[in-house]
């Protein structure tokens, strides 16, 4: 349950830190970069049975 919930967010969180407004295309793509490597750790913890 709590492994879903974890998943859920850091979609969207991945979904949010797209640089597609006018004032965060200066950002590049780092902030989507981190929330994808955090989505990355989360997946491989539930494929791996630890979450």
């Amino acid at each position: 349950m709590l492994g879903t919930l974890l998943l859920i967010l850091l979609i969207l969180l991945l979904v949010g830190a797209l640089p597609t407004w006018p004032y965060s295309r200066a950002w590049g793509y780092y902030p989507s970069g981190g929330a994808s490597v955090l989505l990355v750790v989360v997946v491989v913890l539930l494929l791996a049975g630890r979450i």
